[in-house]
């Protein structure tokens, strides 16, 4: 029965709880939270409503956060939804959230962050760089870190999350001196609240959370993995969430909602409200921090699925895992990326990674449900069954319904994502079988 054998893996664990923190934090604190707000407000015309998005987006993620924490629990494996869905539901199901990753999961999401720190970046470089050439060396630096040693990587990794950190700290906390008396903006000319407009707001800023199952790609790689990594999953995405609701506040209280309204480098213009073009420069730069290691984290992460799936014959051989990292499933990983970034717009990738990504973690949580069925509530705990699980998907999917109605372009360009994944799984399977039966 899957997930009651001990981990199969014991000699590559030295990822500790602190690293795991770090990882999840590194990936859900990128491009979201500095560039969606201004976004939504245009759709929603009200701050308190912006805010409101991402305290629901936050609470689906929690117990998105709680579910996956179960699941680890029981299959403590690298692989994340990829393995999860192929010991609980079938492999095909698998397989296709495995190929969501690698195209929806990272590829669009390091491509979103990139194209993130090119817009804080730029202004402060000038028109002598090409835009498209920062998102280019910041994936590359990011691969170089990762693809050879584990170890180096992740110490750079965890001093950068904890200077991010302590950065965006220390601006919530001058966003807090600085915005008493300095009165409530107006709305925009926004229409009455609009339950539609606030779902599909609700998938663009779940991009800014969908980093909160990130442990559980290298779950292999944790120590005490029973223990640490829905610990790490939780405690993560409440820090998070809590920073989310502070920093965005300070976003949306710090000019008025029409100077910030449909506006992609809401944080810069917030900062410059609050203190000059002084701060929104240092804003900028902390920016660039935040996505560079949102950058780093999933290009550390990202990885391990294909190289499991490679190690299960469903992608290319080459592509497993060489030593103590899966080099080769780094380079193809930054290799896609930095197509996307030179070929893609922002706020289209947004909407499609939140809507892929919402599916692709649904169908996951509906496999958790599955197999305490099959197990049974002793063997298979899940805090809060059936309410925390059950939310997690109806939340989920609810949004999406609206995303299909509002942003029919994206979600049926996630669609025909899942939809493609079907062929090669099935090309994949046939080299597998004919590959094992050759002498």
């Amino acid at each position: 029965m899957p997930g009651l054998e001990p981990p199969t893996t014991p000699g590559l664990r030295r990822l500790g709880l602190s690293s795991a923190i770090a990882l999840v934090v590194a990936n859900m604190i990128g491009t979201g939270v500095f560039t969606t707000s201004g976004l939504v407000l245009k759709d929603l015309g009200r701050p308190g409503w912006v805010l409101l998005a991402w305290l629901a987006a936050g609470v689906i993620a929690m117990c998105g956060a709680l579910s996956y924490g179960a699941l680890a629990r029981l299959l403590p494996e690298s692989g994340g939804e990829y393995y999860f869905l192929r010991e609980t539901v079938h492999p095909l199901a698998g397989f296709l959230v495995g190929w969501i990753s690698l195209l929806a999961g990272f590829t669009a999401p390091i491509a979103v962050a990139a194209l993130g720190l090119q817009a804080y970046l730029a202004p402060v470089l000038g028109e002598k760089v090409r835009e498209e050439w920062i998102g280019t060396a910041a994936i590359c630096l990011a691969a170089l870190m990762h693809g050879f040693r584990l170890r180096h990587g992740v110490w750079a990794q965890n001093g950068a999350v904890a200077l991010k950190l302590l950065l965006i700290s220390g601006f919530i906390a001058y966003g807090a001196f600085r915005l008493p008396g300095r009165g409530i903006p107006g709305p925009t000319d926004a229409p009455a609240f609009e339950i539609d407009a606030f779902a599909v707001s609700m998938v663009l800023i779940y991009f800014s959370y969908s980093g909160w199952n990130a442990a559980v790609y290298v779950a292999g790689e944790v120590r005490d993995p029973q223990r640490n990594l829905h610990r790490s999953l939780w405690m993560a995405t409440s820090l998070v969430t809590i920073l989310y609701l502070a920093l965005n506040a300070v976003f949306l209280y710090a000019a008025p909602a029409q100077q910030l309204s449909g506006e992609v480098e809401i944080g810069a213009i917030a900062a410059e409200a609050l203190g000059g073009t002084a701060l929104r420069g240092a804003v900028n730069l902390l920016v660039a921090l935040a996505l560079f290691t949102s950058i780093s984290a999933m290009v550390m992460a990202g990885p391990r699925v294909y190289a499991r799936m490679a190690e299960d014959g469903l992608f290319p051989r080459p592509f497993s895992s060489r030593h103590d990292v899966p080099t080769p499933a780094i380079a193809l990983q930054a290799g896609l990326a930095i197509l996307v970034v030179w070929f893609s717009e922002l706020k289209q990738l947004l909407g499609y990674v939140g809507f892929t990504l919402g599916l692709s973690a649904a169908a996951t949580v509906c496999g958790l449900i599955f197999l305490r069925r099959r197990l049974g509530p002793e063997r298979a705990p899940v805090p809060g069954y059936p309410w925390i699980p059950g939310l997690f998907v109806l939340g989920t999917l609810w949004a999406a319904s609206f995303m299909v109605i509002r942003k029919p372009f994206e979600a049926g360009i996630g669609l025909l994502t899942v939809a493609a994944g079907v062929p090669f799984y099935w090309i994949f399977k046939w080299r597998t079988r004919i590959t094992s039966s050759e002498p």
